[in-house]
């Protein structure tokens, strides 16, 4: 019969291999798409048995669920969890970030690939369709204000920007692709807070980013 310690470390190693195989799912994803990835090079690289693709997320569906949900909760940090008068930087940041190996911004290449299969790609709308309401009621938006589709249509013009920066920095375009999260930072501010604060900006965002 097996000790509390045992179990505990049966938990432990199933929660590192889970994350683990959530990590590959999300970088073969974002690189190859949805239908070009395979269970099996997610274990393989991954270096576990396939059949716990299954355990852990029932099919290779629930795996790209469980890495939409992961890109939520990261847009959720640069969308929802920031004083409107960051929310420009906040985005800056997202975009122009880069991974440990120096690539583009796993996230928003995952929220780009588009699967073929029609319930992910329902997955992977209501994923960005959520970014962008958040992102629009963090600006302001208010469903009783007159024409309050015009945040929206502003919040999902930032979330084209964003996708469209990703998908060229990763294309090789230069000097785009090189350029680095502290050159890209200022510019990319610049054309949030434009698109997303029509009109002269507020004293709130002056004081709060501390730009003249």
């Amino acid at each position: 019969m097996g000790t509390d310690s045992d179990t505990g470390q049966r938990r432990r190693d199933a929660a590192r291999t889970r994350g683990l195989l959530l990590e590959v799912a999300r970088r073969r994803f974002a690189r190859d798409g949805y239908a070009a990835t395979t269970v099996r090079d997610i274990a393989d690289e991954a270096g576990v048995n396939v059949a716990l693709i299954n355990r852990y997320f029932d099919s290779k569906e629930g795996l790209f669920e469980a890495c939409l949900g992961y890109a939520v909760d990261e847009l959720a940090r640069a969308a929802g969890d920031v004083p409107r008068s960051d929310v420009p930087t906040a985005i800056a940041h997202q975009v122009a970030g880069t991974t440990a190996e120096g690539g583009p911004n796993q996230v928003l290449l995952l929220l780009l690939r588009s699967s073929g299969d029609e319930r992910t790609e329902q997955m992977r709308l209501d994923v960005l369709r959520r970014f962008a309401e958040r992102l629009a009621a963090t600006a302001g938006r208010q469903p009783d204000l007159p024409d309050p589709d015009q945040l929206m249509l502003r919040a999902q013009l930032v979330l084209a920007a964003a996708i469209g920066t990703t998908l060229l920095r990763a294309s090789g375009l230069q000097p785009l692709t090189r350029a680095t999260e502290q050159d890209l930072i200022e510019p990319l501010r610049d054309l949030v807070h434009g698109v997303l604060h029509n009109g002269p900006r507020r004293q709130d965002d002056i004081e709060g980013d501390g730009r003249p």
